[in-house]
């Protein structure tokens, strides 16, 4: 059982119980992918917040001070472990980048709000997309995720 905390920081997310339903689908959808034991206790966090926030830690963490999508900071390195730890981590998602991504790219803020948390994750789980194969393969998961979830392919 994957235990989800959302906090909402800064921006007009709207309604936490939304955000949660979609973090929920995003989360057990990906996690559906992986051969973890079906009992496991695990918990996600979520931060919602702002491109201040994001830039902020994109600088302090990446040394990239510029407003992200998503960042995500692991709790442990999961590796090729077949259980899930007892934590998973953060994600931190930016209102003001997503909204202007979602608007640019002509897609609903839902479905790429799910893209982002599934990419998200799946940086917690140990995927990166440093080189052309690791991007290869997070983008082949982050797809099949997706559709499951009918979001249409975010790389087409």
């Amino acid at each position: 059982m994957l235990d989800i905390d959302i906090s909402l920081e800064a921006g007009d997310w709207g309604d936490e119980s939304a955000l949660l339903a979609i973090a929920r689908a995003a989360a057990e959808a990906t996690l559906e992918q992986f051969d973890f034991a079906d009992d496991q206790a695990s918990e996600l966090s979520l931060l919602f917040t702002d491109d201040a926030h994001i830039q902020a830690l994109n600088a302090q963490w990446r040394s990239k001070d510029k407003p992200t999508n998503v960042l995500s900071f692991p709790a442990f390195d999961i590796g090729s472990e077949e259980e899930l730890p007892p934590m998973l981590g953060d994600i931190v998602l930016a209102r003001e980048t997503i909204l202007r991504e979602a608007a640019l790219e002509n897609k609903p803020l839902e479905h790429h709000l799910t893209h982002l948390i599934v990419h998200g994750l799946l940086h917690l789980l140990g995927f990166d997309h440093e080189t052309e194969d690791e991007a290869e393969e997070m983008e082949a998961l982050e797809r099949v995720v997706l559709a499951k979830l009918a979001i249409p392919d975010p790389y087409d």
